[in-house]
């Protein structure tokens, strides 16, 4: 039997995989997204989202996911709760390999997003929404007029750390090394900001809770003294892991594993799109995610009419 084929697959049920596939199905393609939890992807951890434009008393996080995948499907869009295994984006057509099966599709879109790095602590997981968050332009707001710290000393590390100086009522800023390895730029903002404190040659090893989290037990990575702070919020921004592994040696990647493709979204292979927090790109936020859906949705529209 000849296997069904589609115009488009997406892998990825985050916002920016809902948006190609509610643009798709609007197009009249024929789109199923693989996705292999629920529908929001990073987006449903975040309780509280407050910068998504038309929502003025935020949103839920898992229900802006929700919604996204409930208009993408009333359109026509298809979703396949499945674990991508591997994938042919040579092939023609390209297959995508599943624990449900294999898939065919004309033209594939990846949106497998990026993960944030964890410290690796054990209480981390369980805090996540309760005093630990990964985003301050995601959650900042929740900590407005408390006392908050960041993790890490680059260039995210520091702007989390500026974002949260104008909300937060102390701001320390956590890093293992006695300097930053942000850009210089950041540095001098940073010490004009009077209610942030550096704690430099220090680690967090372990976080400290009751329901929430009350503060962090800090080890000096010089002296090996152990100190306790207390916390409303810890911030940690030590970079982030593209979930790119399965397309490794099949698209080019940068130097830290994400996928190369400009704001056409095209990438190294014809027919092949990332959208996303997955692909290179100055500014990861929903709001650009879902842009980077809609834009190749148009490159694939015009990809399909020149190869169909």
């Amino acid at each position: 039997m000849n296997p069904h084929i589609y115009d488009m697959l997406i892998i990825g049920g985050g916002p920016a995989g809902y948006t190609a596939g509610l643009y798709a199905a609007r197009a009249g393609l024929d789109v199923l997204l693989l996705e292999k939890l629920s529908a929001g992807g990073q987006m449903a951890l975040t309780h509280q989202i407050d910068n998504y434009p038309g929502f003025p008393d935020g949103i839920d996080g898992f229900e802006l996911g929700e919604k996204m995948q409930q208009q993408a499907e009333f359109f026509g869009a298809k979703t396949e709760y499945a674990d991508v295994t591997a994938v042919e984006l040579n092939a023609d057509p390209k297959a995508v390999h599943s624990s449900e099966g294999t898939f065919y599709g004309r033209t594939v879109v990846i949106a497998t997003g990026a993960n944030p790095r964890e410290l690796g602590l054990a209480k981390e997981k369980a805090l996540v929404g309760k005093g630990v968050a990964y985003c301050a332009a995601c959650d900042g707001m929740a900590f407005r007029d408390k006392t908050v710290a960041v993790v890490g000393g680059g260039n995210s590390a520091v702007a989390d750390a500026l974002l949260l100086s104008r909300i937060a009522k102390k701001v320390y800023l956590i890093h293992r090394r006695d300097s930053l390895r942000a850009t210089k730029v950041y540095h001098h903002q940073l010490e004009k900001a009077e209610n942030v404190e550096f704690i430099w040659n220090t680690q967090v090893t372990d976080l400290l809770s009751e329901e929430k989290l009350t503060g962090v037990q800090i080890q000096n990575t010089l002296s090996g003294e152990r100190t306790t702070t207390a916390l409303d919020g810890l911030f940690i921004s030590v970079g982030r892991a593209p979930a790119t592994g399965l397309f490794d040696g099949q698209l080019a990647l940068d130097a830290s594993g994400y996928i190369i493709a400009d704001e056409s979204t095209k990438t190294s292979l014809p027919g092949v799109y990332a959208i996303g927090d997955v692909r290179s790109k100055a500014v990861r936020q929903i709001v650009t995610a879902v842009a980077d859906g809609a834009v190749a949705v148009h490159m694939a529209e015009e990809f399909l009419a020149e190869h169909v």
